[in-house]
Parts: structure tokens; sequence; C-alpha cells
């Protein structure tokens, strides 16, 4: 009762003072220096405990945005050239295989030192806020999967996995200190848009007459959304991977159309060169009896 009671003395007090300092201030006995000056030292006299903990706070808040912008940019660069790569790699039908595949592999080699290592000097030594923020540069990441792994199935048909992908990043960070590293949900993520690029390789591929590679293309990503399909539902925040397994089925059905399509042209083309065979062989037979007539009659 007796702190209680001193309490709603000193909150009295100080209502009291401040309405005090209020009329002196209208009536112009306290001028508006003079009101800056005492409120100064009323602060530093009786400091407020908490402030420079939220001080530490508010700076601590600043460079968490800081970053996060740093790391937005640096996403956007590897996306932008990320694509470069996979659009490097399309032109397969094109030029001279070894030669595009040399191209792409020296491309994403510059992705990696130029602009990945930027994210991952950002997020090196921090595993915290490589989550936290991990919205900033996650497209980033996909889109630099994506390349990754279109240009590994050219090269050998075989898919990437994070180890080996991480196992490069690994180079570009300093080794005393724990490394950025690729999650498995950003990995899963490029993987979802790989078959769209796998797709199109195959339709260029039919479109050149390379029926067996769209064939091997298509087996590869049937098995991708088979295995896919038995880990997108367990997956935390699986709204994202739910939507591109949607996107992965269309990819399989249009690569399946296509070569089915391939695959009935070339029966109906072959059908037509065996009915004109047939045709020239009847008009052959008839061309020979007719001869084989004329001469009879004449030796009669």
């Amino acid at each position: 009762m007796l702190l209680r009671s001193h309490g709603r003395w000193a909150f009295n007090a100080t209502v009291e003072i401040r309405g005090h300092m209020r009329g002196c201030f209208s009536s112009g006995l306290i001028t508006e220096s003079s009101a800056k000056r005492l409120k100064t030292t009323m602060a530093t006299e009786n400091p407020n405990p908490f402030r420079h903990e939220f001080e530490k706070y508010c700076e601590h808040l600043n460079q968490l945005n800081e970053k996060r912008e740093r790391l937005v940019k640096a996403s956007r660069d590897v996306t932008q050239n990320s694509k470069k790569v996979i659009f490097q790699v399309h032109r397969i039908g094109n030029d001279d295989k070894e030669t595009v595949l040399k191209q792409a592999e020296k491309d994403l080699n510059g992705v990696r030192k130029q602009h990945l290592s930027r994210v991952a000097n950002e997020l090196q030594g921090n595993v915290n806020d490589a989550w936290k923020l991990r919205r900033a540069f996650s497209p980033g990441i996909q889109e630099y999967v994506e390349a990754a792994t279109v240009l590994e199935f050219c090269k050998s048909g075989k898919l990437l996995t994070v180890a080996d992908l991480n196992n490069e990043i690994s180079k570009l960070g300093d080794s005393s200190t724990s490394q950025f590293k690729i999650n498995i949900l950003d990995y899963l993520l490029g993987i979802g848009d790989l078959t769209g690029e796998l797709m199109r390789l195959a339709i260029s591929q039919v479109a050149a007459g390379e029926v067996e590679t769209a064939k091997r293309i298509c087996n590869f990503v049937r098995d991708l959304y088979k295995e896919l399909s038995l880990v997108a539902p367990i997956m935390d925040d699986n709204n994202d991977m739910n939507k591109k397994m949607e996107i992965m089925l269309q990819s399989l059905v249009k690569i399946e159309n296509d070569g089915h399509g391939c695959l009935n042209q070339v029966i109906h083309q072959l059908y037509n060169v065996f009915l004109q065979l047939a045709m020239l062989f009847v008009l052959e037979v008839q061309r020979t009896y007719l001869k084989l007539r004329v001469n009879s009659i004449h030796t009669k």
C-alpha cells in the first residue's frame, strides 16, 4: 500500500509539473528553447533503461533490411544470368553440341563466381539469416539449380544432386566459417522447373528427327515426376511445390503427345512410301504382262 501511494503521489506530481510547464510556456514565461533544454536535462537525469536496448534492436533490424535488399539484387542477377545459360543449352540443335555445352559450362561458372558468391558471402557464418531471408534469394537459387541440372543432363543424362551443387558452392567462401548451402526446398523447387526446360528440349529434338533422344527425355521426366509425387505432399510449405507438380505433369503430357504425334507421322510417311512402292510394283507387273502378250501375238 505504501508503494502504491508513493507511486500515485509521483504520478500526480508529474502531472502537476507538466501542467505547470504548459501554462508557463503558453504565457511566455518559458521559451521554446528553454523547454527543449529542460526536457533534455530531465532525460539525462532520468535515463530510460529500455532506450539503449531498443536502439540495439533498431540497428539490428536496419542491418537486416539492408542485407535483404542486397540479397534481392544478387538473386536478380543470378536469375538473369542463369536464364542465359539455359538459352545457351537450347542451342544444341542448331550448333555443335560439344561447343555449346562448353560455352554453357563457362557461363555457369561465371554465374557462380560473380553473382552466386555475393549471396554466399552475405549469408556465410549465419545460418539463422539464411532461413530468415530465404524468400529474398530463393528465386535466384531455384533458377541456378535449373540451369545447372539441365546442363548436367545434356552432358551425362543424369540428375545433379544437391550435394554436388553445394560442393561447388563450398569453393566460394571461407572454410573457417559455416558456409552457405542450397537447402533441400530450393533444390526441389528448381528441379520442378527443370522439367519445363526438358520439355522444350524434347520437342526441339523431335523436330530435328532425334526421336530416341526425345524418348530418353520423356522417360527421365516420367521417373522424376513419379518420385517427386511421393515427396511433395510431405514437404514443409509445399504450396509452391504443388503448383510446380501440376506444371510438371503438363510438361510430361506434352512430351508424350508430341512423341506419339511424331511416331504417328513417321508411320504415316512409311505407309505412303509403301503404297507408292506397291503401285510401282503393280504397274511394272502390268507392263511386263503386256510385253509378253505382244510378243506372243507376233510369234503367232
